[in-house]
Order: structure tokens, then C-alpha cells, then sequence
């Protein structure tokens, strides 16, 4: 039996004193892929937000990586991001230094010392999204496409257990956006679990796994047809 990476029982998630979902069940297992859809506003971000920690679990039971995000402390919410590989959907890149040395700040202030380790590692992630020749170059360098091939790539550094990618998409043209896609299905294929937040349906369909819609404050399962 895989384990489970993520497991929510009647979980309510809030964005400040809004209730955004309700009654929350979710199981994700070690290796899977999953989409969570819906329209703007319906708490795609939010449910995102809790599981890495920027919002907290009020009701319900919630558990992430080995972490209960309900007994979740303010000082334990670095260790649980760890485990974790965040992709934003505008990147979130330093412009003020380029690839490696925006690679090696994350890494630095994740806990590593040894530069020749930290160079391996960089460049194993950017081999890992086709940028290792990129290294250089500095975020208003690269395409749209480029820059969220990086920000994946960072998202590697530390060997998560789980990638959420929100909206990772949502600023690229169609073309891109199915090249970044492939990027993120060669790193499930390669065992890795991800739960990317979306509106792209075309991409959905052309990449189909199991799908979670966010409607009127309630989560479920979609069947692809359904879509």
C-alpha cells in the first residue's frame, strides 16, 4: 500500500474569517498526481495555502508530510516546507541575481554549508528541467516558460515529498504551458506526488489524472467526462 501524503478529514478552510470550504475529505497517496479545479474564488489558493502552512487548520483534521497541520506551530512551518516543493504561478524569482544564485539562496537558508554539494545539487535540478545552460542568465532573461522551468527546478532542491503547484500555468500561452506540464509529469513519473491547482482545462484533458473540484464550498472527486 502507498503511503499517504495527504490526508484531510472534515476539514474547514478559512481565509481570514471566511468560510471558503467545508467539510474537506482527502486522501492523496505517495506517487499520485492530482488536480484541484474550480472557478476563481472558490478556494483553490486557500486549500493550497493550508497545506504548506501560510493559512491555519481551525476545524477538522488535517496531516501533511507526517505534520498535523492543526497542532501546526509557527516554528515548526519552515521544517514542514522542507518536505515540500512550492511552484507559484508568477515564479517568484529574485531579480537581482541570477538562476544558480537564486538556486543557492533557497539552499542556503534551507540549512546547507558545503558550496561544491550546493553547485551538484543546482546543477542536477536545472539538468532535471533542460535549463542546465541557463545557470547564468538572469530571471528578465528567460522567457515566461524558462523562468517556471527554474522555479520547478527550486521547487527539487530539496527532495520534497510533495510539490503543490498553484496555478503553475496561469501566466504562460497554450504552447508553454504543455511543455511545463511535461516537465511536471517526467518528475511524478519519477515517483514524486503533486497536487496542481488549476483552471487550464484543455491541459486536464490532455493530461488526465484524478481530478478534485472546489464548488459552491465543497470539494469532490470529477470524473474527466464530468469536466
Amino acid at each position: 500500500m502507498p503511503e499517504t501524503i495527504v490526508k484531510l478529514q472534515d476539514a474547514a478552510i478559512y481565509q481570514d474569517d471566511n468560510l471558503v470550504l467545508s467539510n474537506v475529505t482527502l486522501q492523496v497517496k505517495k506517487g499520485e498526481f492530482v488536480y484541484i479545479i474550480g472557478k476563481t474564488g472558490t478556494g483553490k489558493s486557500s486549500f493550497m495555502k493550508t497545506l504548506y502552512g501560510d493559512l491555519p487548520l481551525r476545524e477538522g483534521e488535517g496531516n501533511v508530510v507526517d505534520f498535523d497541520l492543526k497542532k501546526l506551530e509557527e516554528s515548526k512551518i519552515p521544517f514542514l516546507r522542507r518536505k515540500l516543493g512550492i511552484v507559484f504561478q508568477d515564479f517568484k524569482l529574485l531579480p537581482d541575481r541570477n538562476i544558480n544564485n537564486n538556486l543557492k539562496f533557497v539552499l542556503k537558508a534551507t540549512g546547507w554549508k558545503d558550496d561544491s554539494k550546493m553547485d551538484a545539487k543546482i546543477e542536477e535540478v536545472l539538468d532535471k528541467v533542460a535549463m542546465k545552460t541557463k545557470g547564468f542568465k538572469y530571471p528578465h532573461e528567460l522567457s515566461g516558460g524558462e523562468q517556471q522551468r527554474i522555479a520547478i527546478a527550486r521547487a527539487l532542491l530539496n527532495d520534497p515529498e510533495l510539490i503543490l503547484a498553484d496555478e503553475p500555468t496561469g501566466n504562460l500561452d497554450p504552447q508553454t504551458s504543455v511543455e511545463v506540464m511535461k516537465v511536471l509529469q517526467e518528475i511524478n513519473e519519477s515517483g514524486r506526488t503533486i497536487i496542481m491547482a488549476t483552471h487550464d482545462y484543455a491541459l486536464i484533458l490532455k493530461f488526465p489524472h484524478k481530478t478534485i473540484k472546489c464548488d459552491n464550498s465543497k470539494m469532490f472527486e470529477v470524473i474527466q467526462k464530468a469536466i
